[in-house]
């Protein structure tokens, strides 16, 4: 199955989005361990995006999923970020932001992030089955 939806950069568009993947899972009957692992994943990129992507007004979701894996892509047309800062970046125990790239990574498989500045940025994370 796959999705593409075009959504607006508001706060409102995250559950729009999470409620989107619940049902696509659930059609296909997928594990629970797993549905809940990318519905915090799909959660924080597209939070990331409302926060972050200044300049741009929507912002793309893009689902793939089948029997044994699902993909996903959050794409918008923002400012842009530096990946190579944002990868290696870590949060500290006590801090309250900047978790939402490393919950992708620990939830993630084949996490990939792009950007340009000035021209958008592209969050990419896959999760196999059980």
């Amino acid at each position: 199955m796959s999705v593409r939806v075009n959504l607006p950069r508001e706060a409102d568009s995250v559950p729009a989005v999470r409620r989107l993947l619940r049902c696509a899972l659930s059609v296909l009957h997928i594990d629970r361990q797993s549905g809940d692992d990318l519905e915090i994943a799909i959660t924080e990129a597209c939070a990331n995006v409302v926060r972050h992507a200044c300049g741009a007004e929507s912002f793309e979701v893009r689902l793939d999923v089948g029997e044994d894996r699902c993909a996903i892509d959050v794409v918008d047309d923002g400012a842009g970020f530096d990946p190579v800062a944002q990868a290696t970046q870590t949060p500290g125990e006590t801090s309250e932001r900047g978790r939402g790239l490393y919950l992708i990574k620990a939830l993630g498989e084949n996490v990939r992030m792009h950007s340009t500045p000035r021209r958008g940025s592209l969050i990419h994370f896959e999760k196999s089955f059980a």
